[in-house]
């Protein structure tokens, strides 16, 4: 049974920093991209960032290149989630989730692309 548990999250003031992790068991972790989606209340779950079942390719969304980073350690069988220069608008459940095919050799960005999913932690920022 596959099992990704999220922690990490917590209540941040504008400008700062958190770190998520996400550890994964139940599945060859290495096998899979890797990815953190957000949703904030009322609104869709949406696409954060992704990194590649090598760990050698990321992907960004938009509204938070240059801020977030994300990083796997396959020997860990976890993933992270470095977030800095935190926003009000960052504020979200957090979500690690794994993608449905091995070996994908370019990175996805949709929901239904990632099959299992963490329960979420909690990142709130304040202004």
């Amino acid at each position: 049974q596959v099992q990704l548990v999220e922690s990490g999250g917590g209540l941040v003031q504008a400008g700062g920093s958190l770190r998520l992790s996400c550890a994964a068991s139940g599945r060859t972790f290495t096998s899979y991209a890797m990815a953190w989606f957000r949703q904030a209340p009322g609104k869709e779950r949406e696409f954060v960032t992704a990194v590649s079942w090598r760990g050698d390719s990321t992907y960004y969304a938009d509204s938070v290149k240059g801020r977030f980073t994300i990083s796997r350690d396959n020997a860990k069988n976890t993933v992270y989630l470095e977030m800095n220069s935190l926003k009000p608008e960052d504020t979200a459940v957090y979500y690690c989730a794994t993608d449905r095919a091995m070996y994908r050799t370019w990175l996805v960005t949709t929901k239904n692309e990632y099959d299992y999913w963490g329960q979420g932690t909690q990142v709130t920022v304040s202004s």
